[in-house]
């Protein structure tokens, strides 16, 4: 399904069941996966690519050299860059930086990735939060810088275990 008002550029590739809603701007270049969703006014580089079941919220800016996997939520004008330092006057895109984000992550509302970064399997990104340091697996970031308080569970439920030292926890969920 794409919307009317969609712009999918010819070489784009989109996967089965993916729906594109309002005025979304697929690049040539950019390779989408199986049963996404992209939002209204959603913007994707030439070079994305985005892996099965990602669910992009409206007004998410995907730019060059961002790789989702499989199961990313991005929430709503969350924003991804791909320059470090970005002058108007300096073109810089011989210096896109690569971001990687693995499979099953969560980003909030308004939430900012700081280009050439991971962020590591079912890690947690809190609302507004500003990632500029790699995230480790299961980690709830949240805050400006992000800093992490806590853990999540695949499930998407706080994890009750120490940040430091050791501990352990079974998740009860059935999928």
């Amino acid at each position: 399904m794409i919307h009317p008002t969609a712009i999918i550029d010819k070489g784009a590739k989109i996967g089965e069941d993916t729906k594109i809603w309002h005025w979304t701007h697929v690049c040539r270049g950019a390779t989408i996966g199986k049963k996404c969703s992209l939002g209204q006014n959603v913007f994707v580089g030439n070079e994305v690519v985005i892996g099965d079941n990602v669910k992009v919220q409206n007004n998410v800016s995907i730019y060059d050299n961002v790789i989702l996997e499989d199961d990313v939520f991005c929430g709503p004008s969350m924003v991804f860059t791909n320059v470090y330092n970005p002058r108007s006057s300096i073109s810089r895109k011989t210096e896109y930086k690569h971001t990687l984000v693995k499979r099953g992550v969560t980003f909030g509302a308004n939430s900012t990735v700081i280009c050439g970064l991971t962020i590591d399997h079912d890690a947690f990104i809190g609302a507004g939060a500003l990632i500029n340091k790699n995230v480790k697996a299961f980690s709830l970031m949240v805050g400006v810088p992000a800093k992490q308080i806590g853990w999540m569970s695949r499930y998407g439920e706080r994890i009750k275990l120490p940040l430091k030292g050791e501990g352990e926890w079974l998740c009860k969920k059935k999928w």
